[in-house]
């Protein structure tokens, strides 16, 4: 039997192997993706690092829309962001120091936790090596290899103790900007036959800036500021999102901290989570080209409707950047970074094209209740925003999913220390219900 054929006969077989009749997953009440039926998530686990808030619930079981908040470690998000923006100061290692210790730095404290990422920031020669020569046009499997890289050059690696997971989580996140940025650069050169730059991150450079440095070394203060904002708003979002929730299965097994953090980095490059701002960006700029008059109420939303209907874009039904798991009248990330977006545009002579983006948020919001008519309260989320802002900071689309892992990376090593040093702690093994009869085994000799 030729392989060609045996490879297809194999996929024919397992269509029918994979077939599960839907309404046997309400027969047995089975959580599908870990969600009720109202769609909220399945309550898996305590955690005393972040909170999401979307929604209240009311007497009688029932759900009820509130503004979004984000909350680290029990301090509202837009209060941090605020007193950042306020003092004109970068916040990204104050909100990092918050997670990982659950206290907030004194001036001292964090003057230190900034030296110390700092001094942190260097690749050792051989991990610079590694990623120039695994090449590839993805840079989330670069990083995901380089982290792994990492375990081999480190003496303790294996080693779960608290001082150890300390340390392991201050070197990941102080090297995930310089790994990115190297990264980049390699597969431009590689691709695109740029030359080939390996910048040394700076001493009193902000993580932010120090990234940008490398990449592309010409920056604005502004530029530096809304990457910083961006980096805040997505380092933590609970311990149910996929890839953090993928870093706390791993973790509970006792694995060491680089296999968890790869496997978590896999989870986030997936297309229904890290990547949703690359499909936000590249349906704006669909609608760029799409839309006539940028100010037309009445021809965006029937080019909505259509959307909605599958007629028009990619035919899947879909507005990018609108609704979200758990936020319900609004995703406070959204908001946040859209105030200084416009700053950005306004620096940047694009003015026009934020104005676009606005009215598009507002008349999807509207266009897509009025076509489900389904009772659901939906906003923006923070997708919506960020592909645009990286744009305008002149950051490449190869990038902006690991720019997510850069700031995620604070969260998942702070649930893993958590999952890992938390009283009562258990490895996570849910259950699965086979829904297939017993069958008798059939020798070899008598299979037709």
């Amino acid at each position: 039997m030729k392989k060609e054929y045996l490879i297809y006969k194999l996929s024919e077989q397992m269509k029918e192997a994979v077939r599960i009749d839907t309404e046997l997953f309400s027969k047995y009440d089975v959580k599908r993706g870990l969600r009720n039926e109202d769609g909220t998530g399945v309550l898996v686990g305590l955690t005393r690092i972040g909170n999401v808030v979307g929604y209240e619930r009311i007497e009688g079981g029932g759900l009820k829309p509130i503004p979004g908040r984000l909350f680290y470690r029990g301090y509202d998000v837009e209060d941090i962001v605020k007193a950042i923006l306020d003092e004109k100061r970068f916040g990204f290692e104050e909100v990092a120091y918050l997670l990982l210790s659950g206290k907030l730095p004194d001036k001292e404290e964090l003057a230190s936790f900034r030296e110390l990422m700092n001094d942190n920031m260097p690749l050792a020669p051989k991990t610079i090596m590694n990623i120039i020569e695994l090449k590839g046009n993805n840079i989330m499997n670069i990083l995901a290899r380089s982290v792994l890289e990492m375990y081999r050059l480190d003496g303790a690696a294996d080693d779960i103790s608290r001082d150890n997971l300390m340390r392991q989580s201050l070197e990941l996140i102080s090297k995930f900007p310089t790994v990115i940025a190297y990264a980049y650069n390699t597969l431009r050169h590689t691709l695109y036959g740029r030359s080939l730059h390996i910048r040394h991150p700076q001493e009193k450079l902000s993580l932010a800036e120090n990234f940008l440095f490398m990449l592309k070394k010409e920056y604005t203060e502004l530029d530096a500021r809304m990457l910083d904002l961006l980096l805040v708003l997505q380092a933590e979002h609970g311990g149910g999102n996929n890839s953090t929730f993928t870093v706390r299965v791993t973790s509970s097994s006792n694995t060491d901290t680089y296999s968890s953090i790869a496997a978590g980095i896999g989870s986030l490059k997936g297309p229904l989570h890290g990547g949703a701002n690359i499909q936000v960006t590249d349906m704006y700029h669909h609608l760029q080209k799409n839309i006539s008059d940028w100010t037309d109420k009445d021809e965006i939303d029937r080019y909505f409707t259509r959307m909605l209907h599958k007629e028009v874009y990619n035919k899947t039904g879909l507005i990018y950047g609108i609704g979200h798991a758990v936020y319900t009248i609004s995703d406070p990330r959204a908001l946040l970074l859209k105030d200084l977006a416009y700053d950005l545009a306004r620096e940047k002579g694009k003015e026009r094209e934020f104005a676009f983006l606005k009215l598009l948020e507002e008349r999807a919001i509207e266009t897509f209740g009025r076509v489900k008519n389904n009772g659901k309260t939906v906003s923006s989320n923070i997708d919506f925003y960020s592909g645009f802002v990286y744009e305008l900071i002149g950051l490449p689309q190869e990038i902006f999913t690991p720019l997510f892992a850069m700031a995620r990376i604070v969260g998942w090593c702070a649930h893993r220390n958590e999952e890992l040093h938390f009283d009562g702690k258990r490895i996570i093994r849910p259950a699965y219900k086979n829904v297939l009869n017993e069958t008798k085994y059939v020798p070899l000799k008598k299979r037709g």
